[in-house]
């Protein structure tokens, strides 16, 4: 049985850990906060750090040194994963939900997030390329 269906997140290794992100990319998306509603808004503009092409941070191990903001997900209580996005492994474990059959572990196939329209690397955009935010909110199509 796979390990994801065995272990909870708090007891996986790190490089299990690691394994469930499926490189969409969605989690270094740029948020907004409602002030008055506490709702979190997604846009679509994304770190500098991010590689577009394979969704993934090209720092890596020294993100959240180099980007205060940036989030170590293994940092949080997982019980408070609902901001992710939906198809979010990590949010989906936490939730005792499958993992979705485009997702790598599953599929076998590195890339099939991006296949499955998942990623964000056909509507992203960097923040060096983006004056405000806010013209950039995004609905989740889910």
């Amino acid at each position: 049985m796979e390990f994801w269906n065995t272990k909870k997140l708090n007891e996986m290794t790190t490089e299990e850990w690691e394994s469930l992100c499926d490189n969409c990319g969605k989690c270094c998306l740029h948020k907004l906060e409602d002030e008055k509603t506490g709702e979190i808004h997604f846009t679509s503009v994304v770190c500098d750090l991010i590689d577009l092409k394979n969704c993934r941070c090209t720092r890596y191990s020294d993100r959240t040194r180099r980007v205060p903001t940036c989030l170590d997900l293994k940092q949080h209580d997982f019980a408070k994963f609902n901001w992710l996005p939906s198809t979010c492994a990590y949010r989906l474990l936490a939730d005792n939900e499958e993992l979705p059959e485009w997702h790598p572990l599953v599929s076998g196939k590195p890339a099939s997030t991006h296949s499955a329209g998942i990623s964000i690397r056909s509507y992203a955009m960097k923040e060096s390329d983006v004056d405000r935010l806010q013209d950039h909110i995004i609905k989740w199509l889910e």
